[in-house]
């Protein structure tokens, strides 16, 4: 690995897309992974929303994608406390497919060896004499980087070093899943969520035979080996889910166990996004280490490819290819592309952590009070509260 080289750490949705948007617009950069392979097989899906696919656009993928993805085109919420059910028709782009197929089509979309695996990231120091930041890793190697962009999730090394302040806990805890139907499945193409007490059931065809499903519960502390188990996770949903439809539980049972996976829902405070640092120096964050986020709009995803595409246009711009008197040259105003790119993204994610965080909030809690605050938040401030999905994070 060479030196003052422009280094992303994380080969997740958000690292890979960032160096495919820097390769789209000719910088060359490294991601540096832990693992020791792609991580391609955690997390069972993703939803992605029009605003999603207009950034996957901008990068080049999104018609491989949309051919094994199928359209949603109805968005069905169902009450199972008092019988009630709310349709609505969705009119722009809405897919779910396999988080595997994303990662995939990211990773073979870039040079050969860009990402190379089993780099865990140590620390982060700035040199004093080149002002360059020096990257160390816990097998004791060090690099010295011309910049770094931080796309290492919610537990992020770059967003600790950027003084951001710690993530929280909701008071809930995500399951999810693949069900397979061998004989096909008869479930609409629509995005179809369960309600009851605060327990949150969603489900979105993938294709004819395969359905994504995911449950938003309250967290119940136990022994973290009992979540590690895929048949103590199902035997667990199942009592959480008894007064729910049997094609819910059905769904369930059936799931494959091998895609099945618990998590507590984590999320940076929306307030901590408005006066927070998204960069110092040669130093930048992106995705979920930025703006992790709980599930309930489906947007953490797709947030993290509109950031990849607004930070790559403005360092081809202002910090890496610029043309004058018809030659290139380069220029180093990194600090310049980073503070617009902060300016470009301060008021977006917050908004959508905002309303991620109230909606989270709500399912969560059990006292009436504090439900009627939060829907009355919600409908004051978020009362389109799909407009978030128009958003446009323009040309790369």
């Amino acid at each position: 690995m060479e030196d003052d080289e422009v280094v992303i750490i994380g080969a997740g949705i958000c690292g890979l897309a960032t160096a495919l948007a820097l390769h789209r617009k000719g910088i060359k950069s490294v991601v540096l992974e832990k693992s020791d392979s792609l991580r391609n097989i955690t997390g069972a899906a993703i939803g992605i929303w029009q605003n999603g696919w207009r950034a996957l656009d901008q990068l080049g993928v999104a018609d491989t994608l949309r051919r094994t993805a199928a359209a949603i085109k109805r968005d069905r919420m169902v009450s199972l406390d008092g019988g009630r059910q709310h349709d609505t028709s969705i009119d722009g782009e809405f897919r779910s497919l396999k988080r595997k197929d994303l990662i995939d089509t990211l990773y073979a979309a870039l040079p050969p060896a860009t990402v190379k695996f089993g780099c865990q990231l140590e620390s982060i120091k700035i040199d004093p004499n080149t002002t360059k930041p020096v990257l160390r890793f816990i097998d004791g190697s060090s690099i010295m980087a011309k910049v770094v962009i931080g796309c290492d999730g919610g537990k992020s090394i770059v967003a600790n070093f950027l003084n951001l302040k710690a993530t929280k806990m909701f008071p809930l805890c995500g399951i999810r899943g693949f069900t397979n139907y061998r004989n096909g499945h008869l479930f609409d193409h629509e995005f179809a969520r369960f309600r009851k007490d605060n327990v949150l059931v969603g489900r979105i065809p993938i294709n004819g035979n395969m359905v994504y499903w995911f449950i938003a519960q309250p967290y119940v502390p136990a022994d973290k080996r009992i979540w590690e188990d895929p048949e103590e996770i199902r035997r667990t949903s199942l009592e959480f889910l008894s007064d729910f439809p049997q094609d819910v539980q059905e769904m369930i049972e059936y799931a494959d166990a091998n895609s099945l996976s618990f998590a507590r829902l984590r999320y940076r405070a929306p307030w901590d996004l408005l006066t927070g640092k998204f960069y110092k120096g040669r130093v930048v964050v992106a995705g979920d280490a930025l703006h992790v986020m709980g599930p309930f709009l489906g947007q953490g995803g797709s947030a993290g490819l509109e950031d990849a595409v607004v930070l790559a246009r403005n360092m081809a711009q202002l910090g890496f290819n610029r043309v004058e008197s018809g030659r290139k040259v380069m220029v180093h105003d990194h600090e310049e592309a980073f503070n617009i790119f902060a300016r470009e993204r301060r008021m977006r994610v917050f908004r959508l952590s905002l309303q991620t965080y109230l909606t989270g909030m709500l399912l969560g809690t059990s006292s009436r009070l504090k439900k009627v605050i939060y829907i009355v938040l919600l409908v004051v401030l978020f009362s389109n509260t799909r407009g978030h999905v128009d958003y446009d994070c323009g040309v790369l």
